[in-house]
């Protein structure tokens, strides 16, 4: 058996005339609120809501904004008016956040980290290393070569645990 399936579900029916149900609604109700105001004011009165009350019924009928219903624009305008908004970050400028900004740094206040003298060491001696095994290839001179007042001893075996395994000969460069 087969059934129909159903297509264009988006489209509201056309049911009075050219008019669907809902804006035959809205210009219903908007033409009646004009009768009322024309009906029961003086025409001097009722032309103050008789134009904005039928521009109103009838953008509520026909007019789109960005392919949305004018309805659902009005109801998004009202719920932002009138609903709650959370606000995330106040700028606030106190008298104590100007005084923060306006105190000067003390270097002497400043903490820096500091190397142990071993380790200082022992980085100081494997640059060295490094620097001496590529001046011999590359023309450059090592630190010991430009400095030679700041030579140190290798012979402390405390600096040369972390270079255990090295070849001898870089050893005996020094």
């Amino acid at each position: 058996m087969q059934y129909q399936v159903p297509q264009f579900i988006e489209i509201e029916d056309k049911i009075f005339g050219p008019l669907t149900f809902r804006q035959f609604v809205y210009v219903a109700g908007g033409a009646a609120i004009c009768f009322l105001a024309y009906r029961f004011l003086p025409i001097y009165l009722s032309i103050f809501i008789i134009v904005p009350m039928g521009g109103f019924s009838l953008a509520l009928a026909f007019y789109k904004v960005n392919n949305r219903p004018f309805i659902e624009v009005v109801e998004s305008a009202l719920r932002f008016a009138l609903g709650n908004k959370l606000y995330i970050w106040k700028k606030t400028d106190t008298d104590s956040a100007q005084a923060q900004r306006n105190i000067a740094v003390d270097p002497s206040k400043v903490l820096v980290p500091k190397l142990s003298n071993s380790k200082l060491k022992e980085l100081t001696w494997s640059l060295d290393i490094n620097n001496s095994i590529y001046s011999k290839d590359s023309g450059f001179k090592s630190r010991d070569e430009i400095h030679p007042e700041n030579k140190t001893s290798i012979s402390d075996s405390d600096e040369l645990t972390s270079f255990k395994g090295l070849s001898t000969d870089i050893l005996n460069r020094r």
